[in-house]
């Protein structure tokens, strides 16, 4: 019987009995000003600030979930070693369940936060795509029923 590991568990040791992962830690965000970030976040969206070390870093959370936001000087954005900058936006994303996505579409439209796109509904539910001011995606998720 192929039995899937719970995701709050660490990976299967290897034959030396270590474990790649240990469990899953958060998601992190680039961002230009880690202040104006926590604010969003905290007060747009109700997650909880559990440490600050401004201008460079902020980590808030929801429930289980952390999130980290890197402003320019933290560890987490520095430069790759080919030049690259790490930068906000993307495709990838969190995604937060809400229990009457329609009104909440409402009250977002009301408060002018930019949306990325339209409500989509799918067998799974019902999803639209919010963009924290740094333009990092965040999907608002209404499951089916």
């Amino acid at each position: 019987m192929n039995q899937k590991q719970p995701s709050h568990q660490a990976s299967q040791p290897d034959s030396d009995g270590r474990t790649l992962v240990k469990s899953f830690w958060g998601v992190r965000y680039q961002v230009k000003d880690v202040s104006r970030s926590i604010n969003f976040y905290s007060q747009t969206l109700g997650f909880k600030l559990d440490h600050q070390h401004l201008p460079a870093f902020g980590q808030l959370s929801l429930g289980t979930l952390k999130l980290i936001l890197s402003g320019p000087g933290a560890s987490g954005s520095r430069e790759m070693p080919n030049g690259r900058q790490q930068e906000p936006g993307g495709w990838n994303r969190i995604i937060l369940q809400v229990d009457d996505l329609t009104t909440t579409i409402e009250d977002l439209k009301r408060a002018g936060l930019r949306l990325r796109n339209e409500m989509e509904s799918g067998p799974g539910g019902k999803q639209i795509q919010l963009e924290d001011p740094d333009g990092n995606p965040i999907e608002l998720f209404e499951p089916s029923r």
